[in-house]
This record gives C-alpha cells, structure tokens and sequence, in this order.
C-alpha cells in the first residue's frame, strides 16, 4: 500500500444517468487526484464524476463531488497499467460450419 487518502463527497451532487448496474451492484466511476499543495482548507485531494474521452475533448465542465487529505502515504504510488484486451475476431474470420 502507498497511500491512504480519506474524502468527503457529497452524494446529492451525484449525476444519476452516471450510475452503472452491474451484476453485483450499482456503481459510480470516480477520479481522484492528489495535489502537491494544500487549499485554503488544507485539503490536497479532490473527488470527482469521471469523464469520457467525448467530454474531456468537449471540455465539459468536471462534476467535483468533494476534497479530502492525503492521510498516509509511503512516498511511492505507482501507474497501474492495464493489460490490453485480446481482440475480439470478426465474426467472417472465424471458421464455423454455418
């Protein structure tokens, strides 16, 4: 572990066309990031709804859900990198006997 980073939301703001049904719950895509100064409130941490790459590119304005504190940390956090997909074949590439 690498940081521990506690927030305050407030859930009223929460866009409902946002939430995502899953198979074992609803849920919400939020970004977090970790400034490296403190606000006026010393808070260097700030939650919000995340973005498609459309709204990024739109410059739709963020839907900020609260700030928080950078609790704990060990110096270190890490980029996680996704490991790619494998690619899906087309269905005229595959070779089936209908």
């Amino acid at each position: 572990m690498s940081a521990i980073i506690n927030l305050s939301i407030d859930v009223t703001k929460i866009d409902k066309s946002k939430l995502i049904q899953g198979k074992k719950g609803t849920y919400l895509n939020l970004t977090v990031s970790v400034n490296n100064e403190l606000d006026n409130y010393g808070n260097n941490a700030s939650c919000y709804i995340s973005q498609s790459k459309e709204e990024r590119e739109a410059k739709i304005n963020r839907q900020y859900l609260g700030n928080g504190v950078v609790a704990w940390t060990d110096g270190t956090i890490n980029k996680a990198e996704k490991e790619p997909l494998p690619q899906q074949q087309k269905q005229d590439d595959l070779d089936l006997p209908f």
